[in-house]
């Protein structure tokens, strides 16, 4: 797991995080915190995979589905929120997210 910094715009507070966050409905301190997911869907839509964002609840939002050339590859068997998404993304996905969120890198937002 990687962990990423990123400045907060309103209280300039420095926020640790990593992509993984971005698939847990209790990602980003249950979404109290600096909510990232966007980031990291915008990170996959620039490869070319089509992302969905779903809001859960009042105030997180999460990864539920990732798609690329017509083919699903969230399986429709993983608990979306609950599970851990390096057992179930691509080798390929995994990858690319953590060559774009690497340890210790600054993410301005």
């Amino acid at each position: 797991m990687s962990n990423v910094r990123t400045n907060c715009p309103t209280c300039g507070h420095a926020h640790c995080w990593s992509w993984e966050e971005a698939f847990d409905k209790f990602g980003f301190q249950d979404g109290d915190g600096l909510v990232m997911t966007e980031a990291v869907a915008d990170t996959l839509r620039a490869r070319g995979y089509t992302v969905t964002v779903t809001q859960w609840g009042l105030h997180n939002a999460i990864i539920t589905d990732i798609n690329r050339d017509g083919v699903a590859l969230i399986p429709d068997t993983v608990t979306r929120g609950y599970d851990e998404p390096r057992k179930y993304l691509p080798k390929e996905v995994i990858d690319l997210l953590d060559r774009e969120f690497r340890d210790g890198q600054r993410i301005d937002y």
